[in-house]
């Protein structure tokens, strides 16, 4: 009873034995048939798919203009594009990348961020030009109204002098037209001295007062014109200026970035045909 018994315990293990041997032979028969199937599903991709995939995610890039400032705020998806279609040329496993492509493309990619970040630091001085800019409008408004006030100032002054020596002159003028008037008998000879001297006095006040009033009027004239050279030298000044700032805001407004990154991606275009020649000379 016990023989038999173990018999049948050892007939059993090798049955089980047997099965699982040939289990595990099917399955991996099985996957070895999955695994080929897939494999001949699965094209290969040739090396110009890749570089004409490449190449025209770098022109599409190349050629992509930021419509609306500020245009930093594209930079990072825009770069992150970039070097995903490099990367995803770089380890396809039909293209071979050399140490001169490897260098190459590293400093393409420097070059281009230390550019964008120039931009970045531009468009950052928006806000301080604009501010500049109406400080600027200010202060011509201010030009133009002080020069106003001075010059309407100026011109009460001289009408009020003006006004003052010509009453002067004319007070002068009446005064010597009553000395010339004036008659004296034949025996009147010291009256008609002292008339004869406050007549030459009278001549005298004249000509004097009408000689001030043409310095006076000479004086307000250089006067006037200095102001008006001060205005305007100042406002031409300040206009330059103004219309500098006004350059810069619409240099800031417009996107300056895309010179710098159509010539990086211009260049790694060149350099994955100078790849391609390397590799196919080989």
């Amino acid at each position: 009873m016990s023989f038999r018994s173990q018999s049948s315990r050892r007939g059993t293990s090798k049955q089980y034995s047997k099965s699982t041997r040939e289990k595990k032979a099917k399955e991996k028969k099985k996957q070895h048939q999955t695994a080929k199937y897939l494999q001949e599903e699965t094209p290969q991709v040739s090396s110009t798919a890749v570089v004409q995939k490449a190449q025209n995610g770098l022109s599409k890039l190349g050629n992509q203009i930021f419509a609306l400032s500020p245009f930093s705020q594209y930079f990072d998806d825009w770069l992150i594009n970039l070097h995903q279609v490099i990367t995803e040329f770089e380890t396809s496993s039909v293209i071979n990348i050399d140490d001169q492509f490897t260098q190459t493309r590293t400093q393409i990619f420097l070059d281009l961020e230390g550019e964008l970040t120039q931009n970045r630091l531009e468009e950052s001085n928006v806000s301080n030009e604009a501010k500049a800019l109406a400080e600027v409008n200010h202060k011509i408004a201010d030009t133009d109204k002080q020069y106003a006030e001075q010059k309407r100032q100026l011109s009460n002054n001289r009408n009020s002098e003006l006004q003052r020596l010509n009453n002067k002159a004319r007070e002068l003028k009446v005064n010597l037209d009553t000395q010339q008037a004036r008659k004296f008998g034949f025996f009147q000879f010291g009256e008609k001295k002292r008339a004869a001297e406050a007549l030459a006095n009278a001549q005298q006040a004249l000509i004097a007062a009408k000689s001030e009033l043409a310095v006076t009027l000479q004086n307000f004239t250089a006067e006037q014109e200095k102001l008006h050279d001060h205005y305007v030298a100042l406002k031409q000044k300040l206009c330059e200026e103004s219309d500098r700032l006004h350059k810069e805001l619409d240099k800031l407004e417009t996107d300056t970035s895309t010179t710098a990154r159509q010539t990086a991606c211009n260049a790694l275009f060149e350099t994955i045909n100078g790849l391609l020649k390397r590799t196919s000379t080989d």
